[in-house]
């Protein structure tokens, strides 16, 4: 028996629009895309990666100084910035023995402040 809650998802009709299923469908996100997006989300779930994107859209930072931000060790940093790197969230340059972390680009700024301001704002 569906719910009370899942009912209003539902529509009390079936009528389907040929028009609109097919617009929808020719701009559709393809699978392998869906699937990168969702690991990218994925990715983004975890609340210390969440920080460290915050605060490398504020500016360029070191790993150390990333850590003491943080309140955690360069090393725990250091694992989760390998995570966001694969995904080409945060790119990093070295300078010298320091290595510099910064956001891959706008698009990464622009998803946070997005996200950010849904949560603040709802």
């Amino acid at each position: 028996m569906i719910q009370a809650e899942e009912q209003a998802d539902l529509c009390d009709v079936h009528p389907v629009n040929p028009r609109a299923v097919e617009a929808a469908r020719g701009q559709l996100i393809d699978g392998a895309a869906a699937a990168r997006v969702a690991e990218t989300f994925r990715v983004l779930g975890d609340p210390t990666r969440v920080r460290i994107i915050h605060a490398l859209s504020l500016g360029e930072l070191c790993t150390c100084d990333l850590a003491a931000v943080l309140g955690m060790s360069e090393s725990a940093v250091s694992h989760q910035l390998r995570m966001l790197r694969l995904l080409n969230l945060v790119k990093f340059r070295r300078e010298g023995h320091v290595v510099y972390y910064s956001l891959d680009d706008e698009h990464i700024r622009h998803l946070f402040l997005d996200s950010y301001r849904h949560v603040v704002e709802g």
